[in-house]
């Protein structure tokens, strides 16, 4: 079985569940000793490890809150004590509140921001003192940051389609370093959160080429290859695994 990532180092958070479970489990697979974080999740986080390396990988869980710098940079610490450096991060952690705007109440606005932008930032931040030539940063973005077909969600997309401008900003600041950093872009993905056979599952399907949810696999393996040395020369970009979606 190829495994391009043999030997390198991985943080993925947000981990234990979802599209974070399964980028986990694909980086592991491809060889890489992946620690992800959780928050709450504890009982899916403890049965991933242990699937992971039933399947022969190496994987660890942290429980740290991704809206929190310090819980951020205190996890990266923990796994750099324990193999030296990071190789790849996945900042996969985010949340996705809804409400009309004059609804939104500014808490939401600051909980949104806090953790799906400034948590990439922070989590950016922590990992580059221990990140050398040939790194990775991948960030987990949506769809939605192209196209909002819906009314309640403008807070998350606007988190979303800032997390574009951030990327092509560090892909300058990171380029000489011989680090990458992109964007994948799922469209609606068939998860506990995001189930497909609800009755607003299957109104997304209107807006796809492809009528279907996708697999939490399919946006693991973009992030494979993002991770990997074929992707040596992507950087800055945002990914577009949707379906059709935003086409």
């Amino acid at each position: 079985m190829s495994t391009p990532l043999q030997g390198k180092v991985a943080i993925v958070t947000g981990g234990a569940r979802g599209i974070g479970a399964a980028i986990a489990r694909r980086l592991a697979a491809d060889g890489a000793h992946v620690a992800f974080t959780y928050q709450h999740s504890g009982s899916a986080a403890e049965t991933l490890v242990a699937d992971i390396v039933a399947a022969g990988g190496s994987a660890q869980a942290i429980r740290s809150d991704a809206a929190d710098p310090a819980a951020i940079g205190a996890a990266v610490e923990q796994v750099v004590a324990a193999h030296g450096r990071v190789d790849i991060l996945v900042n996969n952690a985010g949340i996705a509140l809804m409400g009309l705007v004059d609804e939104f109440s500014l808490e939401d606005f600051d909980r949104t921001v806090a953790v799906n932008v400034r948590g990439v930032f922070a989590g950016v931040k922590a990992v580059l003192p221990h990140m050398g030539q040939g790194g990775r940063i991948v960030n987990i973005s949506s769809t939605n940051a192209l196209r909002m077909p819906t009314s309640g969600l403008a807070v998350y997309a606007m988190s979303k389609s800032a997390l574009s401008g951030l990327t092509q900003g560090l892909a300058r600041d990171l380029g000489a370093r011989g680090i990458t950093i992109n964007n994948v872009l799922p469209g609606p993905v068939d998860t506990d959160m995001n189930p497909e056979h609800t009755e607003f599952g299957a109104s997304m399907h209107g807006f796809m080429a492809i009528k279907r949810h996708g697999r939490p696999e399919e946006i693991a393996s973009m992030v494979a290859y993002l991770s990997g040395p074929e992707a040596a020369f992507i950087t800055g970009a945002d990914l577009l695994v949707d379906g059709g979606f935003a086409a």
